[in-house]
């Protein structure tokens, strides 16, 4: 894709493990730009692979849009984790101190674009996130590399 100028890209992120913890990845689809992403994060809980999907996604899109688009670009996060999205949005409060260095990472990160705002969606409408995240770890399951 060509580094351009785009005012509002949608992404619907997932995070997920196979034991908690256990081997982790996560998956993004970048709506607007109809791109897809996996990660492989080894191991890491629910929690920490849902952060990681958010971060992955804040930091992909910046690569692609370009570092001078970015201050003028909105970003509509979208996961089906409650827990996280609430935390992001100040509902909640962040009580685990471990999951502080991600918070930190992605509030930092929000400050190179023009907006970011964080929705919570049920699983349903999260299939294509879901999807990449479930293909990331099965072709990192079937390598024995997990």
């Amino acid at each position: 894709m060509t580094k351009g100028s785009h005012n509002r890209i949608v992404v619907y992120t997932d995070g997920g493990s196979r034991g908690n913890p256990g081997p982790a990845a996560s998956g993004v689809y970048f709506e607007t730009l109809g791109k897809k992403y996996g990660n492989y994060l080894g191991q890491a809980t629910n929690n920490v692979a849902e952060y990681e999907a958010m971060i992955f996604a804040l930091k992909k899109v910046k690569a692609l849009i370009g570092k001078d688009n970015a201050d003028k670009t909105e970003i509509e996060i979208n996961s089906d984790s409650q827990l996280i999205v609430s935390q992001l949005n100040g509902d909640f409060k962040l009580k685990e101190e471990s999951l502080w260095k991600y918070f930190i990472e992605i509030w930092n990160l929000k400050q190179d674009f023009k907006n970011v705002s964080f929705n919570y969606i049920p699983r349903e409408k999260n299939k294509v996130a879901d999807a990449v995240l479930n293909e990331t770890l099965d072709e990192h399951t079937k390598k024995g590399l997990f």
